[in-house]
């Protein structure tokens, strides 16, 4: 049996959150953070009252605009949320020291040794109290399950999944609510007659090794609630990174831009909760020929900024690509850390 205890904490629409909570006057109203004045880019995040009509994530601020012609867009705020993520994470802290970012606004924390839901109801509770601002929390045996269990009753939701209960709990489930299932993933897995979670528990797993190698037995073992990940804290990296593959092939550079500001806030948000500086920034694409690039630049002075990383990949992308091509992947990745606080390093440079 296992005997860990993960929590998974996710703010709920965590930017227009924050944003209706500074200003009262946008309170139960549709707030669109994201794009821009001129009617461009994407949807970063949609209060839950946008979401009623339809308006998601990444999602054009033109479509937005149509589906939701009342809402009240606003500019994306970096430096406030990250100022907010901090003080998430400063209440983390008083459960436990063992917590792996996932991005600026969730986390697994390692409870183990806690009673887990007075625990999760505190960390709740703290963060309206001080902060006036909702999460939900999702509580289990492995990271996997506690992420599953978070995404099940938003906003404001606690769910434990028992590691007894898991199978049942898993089998209705949708096959993209398993770790690394994309669409491409999904397609292979319906070509074989697998469709949910439970389909994917009745397989023969012989069949899916034969068929994905290694990673036919661990989707098996994610269908079964398996993951002997452990949460991970200031391991020593080679690197961090971000990417996505679209659900569609794309040249919409507005797109594009959104995901790199997206992808260079959370990448900070890990290398300051790592205690890391880095000093090379890497943009890789992939595009509808399955082709593969990747460029990178060496800053020097190594860095945690969300701007830095941002200006220097969104310059790479731009500059360093001819970009004559759909792309399906965008990723960025920083490496070659050094420790802020490390003397001999920093007289290094």
């Amino acid at each position: 049996m296992n005997s860990s205890t993960i929590i998974h904490v996710d703010m709920d629409a965590f930017f227009a959150s924050v944003e209706q909570r500074d200003d009262k006057k946008l309170k139960n109203k549709p707030v669109i953070v994201g794009g821009s004045l001129e009617n461009r880019g994407v949807v970063s995040t949609a209060s839950y009252e946008a979401r009623k009509y339809g308006v998601h994530s990444a999602m054009s601020i033109a479509m937005a605009k149509k589906l939701c012609p009342e809402a009240i867009f606003l500019p994306v705020n970096m430096k406030k949320y990250k100022e907010v993520s901090r003080s998430i994470n400063d209440i983390f802290r008083r459960y436990s020291h063992t917590i792996e970012p996932v991005s600026i606004d969730e986390a697994f924390i390692d409870i183990t040794g806690k009673e887990p839901l007075s625990t999760a109801m505190n960390i709740k509770r703290n963060i309206k109290d001080e902060l006036d601002l909702t999460a939900s929390v999702g509580i289990s045996v492995n990271k996997l399950l506690a992420k599953i269990a978070s995404d099940t009753k938003k906003p404001n939701g606690l769910t434990i999944i028992k590691e007894e209960e898991a199978v049942a709990f898993l089998k209705p489930l949708s096959l993209r609510k398993l770790w690394g299932i994309g669409p491409k993933t999904e397609r292979e897995l319906n070509k074989l007659g697998i469709y949910t979670i439970g389909d994917l528990q009745n397989y023969d797993v012989n069949v899916l090794i034969d068929k994905f190698g290694k990673r036919g037995e661990e989707l098996f073992e994610f269908s079964m609630g398996i993951d002997n990940r452990p949460v991970e804290m200031n391991i020593a990296s080679q690197s961090i990174g971000e990417e996505e593959t679209f659900v569609k092939d794309t040249l919409d550079m507005e797109f594009m831009y959104a995901k790199l500001q997206e992808y260079s806030l959370n990448i900070s948000y890990k290398l300051e909760h790592k205690g890391f500086l880095a000093r090379t920034i890497t943009v890789k694409l992939k595009y509808e020929d399955f082709s593969t690039e990747t460029r990178s630049i060496t800053l020097n002075i190594p860095t945690d900024e969300y701007e830095t990383i941002y200006e220097i990949s969104l310059f790479i992308f731009r500059n360093k690509f001819s970009l004559n091509k759909r792309i399906r992947l965008l990723g960025i990745t920083v490496s070659n850390f050094i420790y802020p606080n490390d003397p001999l390093q920093l007289s290094l440079l």
